[in-house]
């Protein structure tokens, strides 16, 4: 019986684990996505400071490239929220 209730301890455990695990690759994702909108935001604005008739055309490849950066965060989250409920 002791076998039995180490062995249901130790999935209880891993469980655990894998919540945290998956928390932290949640972090990990938007944390990622901050920076790289960051670095497009950064890049665009001194680009628009060199060439100020080149901001509309700056402007909106900057406002699609943070859309795939949080698109490809969001596919991030759905996975670690799969990874945890299913």
């Amino acid at each position: 019986m002791t076998s039995l209730f180490v062995l249901l301890n130790s999935v209880d455990i891993a469980h655990e684990w894998m919540k945290l695990g998956a928390a932290f690759t949640a972090v990990i994702a938007v944390f990622g996505a901050a920076y790289g909108i960051s670095v497009i935001a950064r890049s665009a604005i001194d680009n628009i400071a060199r060439q100020p008739e080149a901001g509309s055309d700056l402007r909106s490849s900057m406002v699609v490239s943070a859309a795939l950066i949080e698109g490809i965060t969001f596919f991030a989250l759905v996975i670690v929220l799969l990874t945890l409920f299913v």
